[in-house]
């Protein structure tokens, strides 16, 4: 056995053995106090990168879900607006069946029912301008795609959260296929052997007909006005006209390819070309064309952007007109434009970039409902309603139960809006909340049963750690003793 003092190797040993001891009954200690097994990044540089990306997505995470529930307020307000309006035009429309009732009314009556719509149409014009979440007004036409058509009986429709803005330039509409209606063209006229003879004409449309057999006093003319007569009672959506020869054209009222109706006469050829035979009409044409040079879906007088079009996707516009004269040429004929400008409202509803999505709330005062429906009156709006003639009462139905489909369209786009892509994204944003916050507990938090084990551990071994380096301290006094 050698003796040395001058370095005392054993002290040197048990000192070293003490502070790893130390060290690791610190970092248990800190893991203890704190929950986390990484506190520093010396701690887990791997883990820690991986838990901080974690954390900053379940923040924005967290962010998203109260950004879903306001927007859900937000949908929930504007629906309780629409909710009230779907209310008044029923009352509109109960005035306006009570005005129809010709034979009774007088015209105070009449005047009193006017009044009374008048003033809902200025009720109906405050809750568009003054429906609010917050200071954003939802309702007044500045929270949606809106847009303004130049030419002759071109008219802006809608336009979708997908449609670009026109940014101070227009998109031009071509058309290169007028829209026309499904007909039936007597080749027989009808005459007065016919007529006397009973001629029995049979329309059907919509799954109702009407039959007129004509009458031995009956005229051509009288036979086709009473024909009229029974279309216009059975409501069937079409017109029957006849020329000075006595030749018989039906159209249907509504313009496209799909809308249809069957004809039948006992002489062949004055609606259908075989006697007794139910035959089908002329299909009409639906409107074809291009909307700023992309291609564009037309159904009756209707041209819609198709979807994935680089600028004009979910854009509509309605021309009424005829564009040219006979054929159209190969590149169509320019009808007018149609400016956009893009305001519609914009969700965060992730947590990482691009993840949003978007809803318009059109104008929903009087002058906006109801636009582009022709009736005998000349009303170009709900705004224009009146009700002081039958006829006008009549036309003034028509106009409502448009501003009711429009009105109801825009509250089931705003419910799905609300079911399916708000309230259906929060619960799974909840649920992913939830697995990335387990996910990043398994990496950051530490397992408190198993580091007060490892504690245990560290603390008994730092005590004897010292309780040695007391020892080894204690070797050198041995040199004492050869002295003596």
């Amino acid at each position: 056995m050698t003796l040395r003092i001058n370095h005392n190797i054993s002290a040197i040993n048990a000192h070293r053995s003490l502070e790893v001891n130390d060290h690791d009954l610190s970092k248990s200690l800190r893991r203890l106090s704190s929950g986390l097994a990484i506190n520093h990044a010396a701690d887990g540089p791997a883990s820690l990168v991986i838990s901080e990306q974690m954390r900053a997505q379940v923040a924005g995470l967290n962010q998203a879900i109260n950004n879903s529930e306001t927007a859900i307020s937000l949908v929930q307000t504007a629906e309780g607006a629409f909710h009230e309006l779907n209310s008044m035009l029923i009352q509109m429309r109960q005035l306006a069946i009570h005005a129809a009732n010709e034979g009774v009314n007088d015209q105070v009556m009449l005047q009193a029912d006017q009044q009374e719509i008048d003033n809902i149409i200025a009720a109906m014009d405050r809750i568009a301008k003054q429906t609010q979440f917050g200071a954003r007004r939802l309702l007044d036409g500045s929270n949606g795609a809106n847009g303004t058509a130049t030419g002759n009986d071109l008219e802006f429709v809608r336009a979708s959260t997908a449609t670009n803005e026109s940014k101070g330039g227009s998109y031009d509409v071509t058309i290169t296929q007028n829209a026309s209606r499904s007909y039936v063209q007597g080749t027989t006229a009808l005459d007065m052997d016919m007529v006397k003879a009973g001629e029995s004409l049979t329309i059907i449309e919509g799954g109702k007909s009407v039959t007129y057999k004509t009458r031995e006093e009956d005229t051509v003319d009288t036979a086709v006005q009473n024909l009229v007569a029974a279309v216009e009672r059975a409501e069937l959506k079409v017109n029957v006209t006849v020329d000075e020869s006595g030749h018989i054209r039906i159209e249907h009222t509504d313009y496209g390819k799909k809308p249809e109706f069957q004809v039948s006469s006992t002489t062949a050829g004055v609606l259908s070309q075989q006697a007794g035979i139910i035959e089908q009409s002329t299909d009409g044409l639906d409107i074809a064309g291009m909307l700023n040079g992309e291609a564009a879906n037309g159904v009756g007088q209707i041209l819609t952007g198709q979807a994935g079009a680089q600028n004009v996707d979910g854009l509509v516009v309605r021309y009424s007109g005829i564009a040219g004269d006979g054929a159209l040429p190969n590149e169509g004929v320019k009808v007018g434009s149609v400016y956009v400008s893009q305001n519609s409202l914009t969700f965060q509803i992730g947590g990482n970039r691009g993840q949003h999505v978007g809803i318009s709330l059109f104008e929903t005062s009087a002058d906006n409902l109801a636009k582009g429906i022709k009736n005998k009156s000349g009303f170009r709006r709900l705004s224009d309603v009146s009700v002081l003639d039958s006829e006008m009462a009549q036309d003034t139905l028509l106009m409502i139960d448009r501003a009711v489909n429009e009105i109801t369209t825009i509250r089931a786009e705003l419910g799905a809006f609300q079911k399916n892509t708000l309230e259906g994204n929060l619960n799974n944003l909840r649920i992913a909340t939830e697995n990335l916050t387990a996910a990043e507990s398994i990496i950051r938090d530490v397992d408190m049963a198993a580091e007060m084990a490892t504690f245990t551990r560290n603390q008994i071994m730092t005590e004897s750690a010292t309780a040695m380096l007391a020892q080894a301290n204690q070797v050198p006094k041995a040199v004492l003793k050869l002295l003596n």
